[in-house]
């Protein structure tokens, strides 16, 4: 699930912002976050005082002060401190950056999918596995691909949390108008196909679909669609913007927005489908409680797959929790006892419950209150069925710092500007290509 939506830039703003002023900026959180991740050494403090960075993801904070409450009772020589780190995971990225330079660290840190493997190349932010069995924690019931999602150089740098994938959202009764069969599409081809006949019947200033914006994400709903297409942002650090799968990918999104116009990118799509502007969307499983609350009384609708004809067609997203690097041993150990509680099977079940992330333990599928809240919610249990062909994000997005924003820009300018994708895609490759080349090569393992 992304928090950006709370951010509120729009598709326009980012679009005039173009490829130079985002490099830019991409260069300079990078450089600060170098800046901060240097020196100092390691700071002691009160190790039964955990201090919890966290932006809420999902709007989770009362979820977080339950689970804290839980894990007090549970051992009452440990206390948790929740502290606000900022609106959304940029701004929790930001803060724990200043205070790398020269502030008290957290003792956990809510990291996105996107900023964590910046704090760990720079040695900012701990490898877990030491602390595993001092800890309790067992990797065998953590959800393998979320737990694999933060995994470089044979270590773990994060554990899952308020994790979540796409999935398909349609609606039912405009696909019945169009004389579709009630379920998502098997490829984005036969969507293609589908795209005309459901435009026809929406009206003005409505779509067939609706894709992300750039502040929303553009780049991690596409990014499975892409492989479908043989496409991809990177295989390892080897980027394929340029690859014939990558700008067959872009073509089409270029054609259903601007040849059949069927499509749109927008700044709220779960709003929109929702409320009906949308027929059908690319969403985060986290999108799903709000879903439901404008939809109800008004449409009707469902889930299912992410199209994936050959194979993977979704990725996973959300955030972890990591532990600086700087703070002692009993520290890390104190704060890994919390996280393993806040993620174990009742917890984590009750936290996506509240949330619409989904749980980050395998026995959570077992529990009873998970299986009678997917019977009554048959729109979250795609999410759960569709875990198994899920598959982790391309280092071209989540491991180059600035890459979701470049990636997502260049999408919309194919989207929004009708831009040849070709070049495009070849543009965004040459800015990647010099992040990679100046900031992360020299820091990677000989």
């Amino acid at each position: 699930m992304s928090d950006a939506v709370s951010r509120g830039v729009n598709a326009a703003s980012l679009s005039r912002r173009g490829f130079l002023g985002l490099s830019a900026a991409a260069a300079g959180l990078s450089a600060a976050a170098c800046a901060g991740m240097g020196g100092g050494g390691v700071q002691g403090g009160d190790p039964n005082v955990i201090t919890f960075w966290s932006s809420h993801p999902g709007t989770s904070k009362p979820q977080e002060r339950e689970l804290i409450n839980r894990f007090q009772a549970a051992h009452p020589g440990l206390r948790v401190t929740l502290v606000d780190a900022g609106k959304d995971y940029e701004e929790v990225s930001q803060k724990f950056n200043a205070a790398l330079i020269g502030g008290q660290l957290p003792d956990i840190v809510v990291l996105s999918d996107v900023w964590w493997f910046n704090f760990a190349i720079n040695k900012a932010i701990a490898p877990l596995d030491s602390y595993f069995g001092d800890a309790g924690v067992r990797l065998d019931d953590y959800v393998d691909t979320f737990v694999n999602d933060y995994r470089f150089d044979n270590r773990h740098y994060a554990m899952p949390y308020a994790r979540s994938t796409q999935i398909f959202c349609y609606n039912q009764d405009i696909w019945a108008k169009a004389g579709l069969p009630q379920r998502g599409p098997v490829s984005w081809q036969e969507f293609d196909e589908w795209g005309p006949k459901i435009q026809s019947i929406m009206g003005r200033n409505k779509w067939a679909h609706g894709w992300s914006n750039a502040a929303n994400y553009l780049a991690w709903s596409f990014e499975g669609p892409m492989w479908t297409f043989g496409g991809a942002y990177s295989d390892g650090w080897t980027l394929k913007f340029t690859d014939p799968g990558t700008i067959a990918a872009g073509n089409a999104l270029r054609e259903m927005i601007n040849v059949k116009k069927y499509a749109n990118i927008r700044p709220a799509v779960a709003t929109d489908f929702g409320t009906g502007i949308i027929a059908s969307a690319v969403a985060s499983t986290g999108d799903l409680n709000g879903i439901n609350a404008n939809a109800k009384g008004k449409l009707s609708f469902t889930t299912d797959f992410l199209p994936h004809p050959h194979g993977s067609g979704c990725t996973t997203g959300g955030a972890g929790l990591a532990i600086p690097a700087r703070i002692s041993d009993e520290r890390k150990v104190n704060a890994l006892k919390f996280i393993e509680f806040i993620t174990n099977s009742t917890n984590t079940t009750y936290f996506a419950q509240a949330t619409g992330y989904i749980p980050v333990r395998k026995s959570a599928q077992q529990d009873p209150s998970e299986v009678a809240f997917l019977a009554k919610n048959p729109n979250f249990q795609t999410a759960m069925n569709q875990l198994p062909l899920t598959k982790s994000q391309d280092y071209g997005r989540v491991f180059l710092p600035g890459a979701d924003q470049l990636i997502g820009t260049g999408l919309e300018q194919i989207g929004l500007q009708n831009k040849d994708p070709a070049k495009v895609l070849a543009s965004v490759e040459n800015q990647l290509h010099a992040i990679y080349t100046r900031q992360i090569a020299p820091k990677l393992p000989k």
